[in-house]
């Protein structure tokens, strides 16, 4: 049987390389596998795998039950398929904090590091293996580790993700300053989504205190762009959350190159979470975070009402 490797719902790069990366290993490893995706992806991974010669995946809205499959980039269930439990997940790789919920038909191998990037724990996986990567697949590993440093913007980044990407660079002949303009470019073109599909684009769901949120990060280089949407994107949030089982959506806009976030404002709840969260005053319907860059590590973990 095929193996699927997948990463979480609305994939970014990191969830739509590093099933593509996977999936080269275990090949070239003797496994027979398959990448797929969980949904359509942003416009910066649709770049990425342009750029390095790859068609995408195809999206897949559930597994069946004893499907054999490698999980990356996450281990919530809520980010996965419905039918997860019943099927044959042999692995996880991930770098994200553990969630718990997954049950699975045998023991199996759990690779959960704290680096910034999957791809980077691919890395360090492969051993001497790593070597035989072609230069696709190192493209998709470079890329993977600048989006979800923001070029090393980021505090997730470390010295190993930095390490890891500087030699890859310099084995691909990339400039990365300029190779990551023109990434997060393409991230920053969202025209042709609806304000609901940007809601979900780049989102997670996660509980505090009793209520539901669906957190929502646009991460640009052009924040105008996106804030000139605000009243539309305010209107949406009530469908979206409605639609999706959460209380309210929370949406940080990360302005890369000034290195800050601006909160959406719309409610007394979110004034109320962002208040108590981010130690802000709030006086409009958005609030400026200053230094806020990374879901991860300061935005989820600081989510509080009072």
């Amino acid at each position: 049987m095929t193996t699927l490797v997948f990463g979480h719902k609305a994939p970014d790069t990191d969830s739509t390389g590093s099933p593509l990366i996977w999936e080269w290993f275990l090949n070239h490893t003797g496994m027979e596998a398959k990448a797929a995706l969980l949904g359509t992806p942003n416009t910066e991974a649709q770049f990425v795998a342009e750029r390095w010669g790859f068609d995408l995946p195809d999206v897949i809205s559930d597994v069946d039950a004893d499907q054999k499959c490698v999980i990356v980039d996450t281990n919530n269930p809520a980010e996965l398929p419905a039918g997860i439990n019943a099927a044959d997940v042999i692995a996880i790789i991930d770098h994200h904090k553990l969630a718990g919920g997954l049950e699975t038909k045998n023991p199996i191998n759990i690779t959960i590091r704290p680096l910034a990037c999957t791809a980077t724990i691919m890395h360090q996986m492969m051993g001497e293996k790593a070597a035989d990567m072609p230069e696709g697949i190192k493209g998709l590993m470079l890329s993977c580790i600048l989006s979800d440093t923001l070029a090393f913007r980021s505090p997730t980044t470390t010295p190993v993700d930095r390490d890891l990407a500087e030699a890859l660079a310099k084995d691909l002949n990339i400039d990365i300053t300029k190779y990551a303009d023109e990434m997060f470019a393409a991230k920053s073109d969202v025209s042709a989504f609806s304000e609901a599909e940007l809601l979900r684009m780049d989102s997670k769901e996660y509980a505090v205190d009793g209520k539901k949120f669906r957190v929502s990060v646009l991460e640009t280089t052009s924040p105008k762009t996106v804030l000139d949407r605000k009243d539309a994107l305010v209107a949406a949030m009530p469908d979206v959350a409605k639609e999706d089982g959460v209380d309210q959506v929370l949406l940080f806009v990360v302005d890369i190159l000034r290195e800050e976030a601006t909160m959406l404002v719309p409610n007394d709840l979110t004034k109320t979470v962002a208040e108590a969260s981010f130690d802000a005053k709030v006086d409009g319907d958005t609030v400026v975070l200053p230094g806020v860059m990374s879901r991860k590590k300061q935005i989820i973990p600081n989510l509080k009402l009072s």
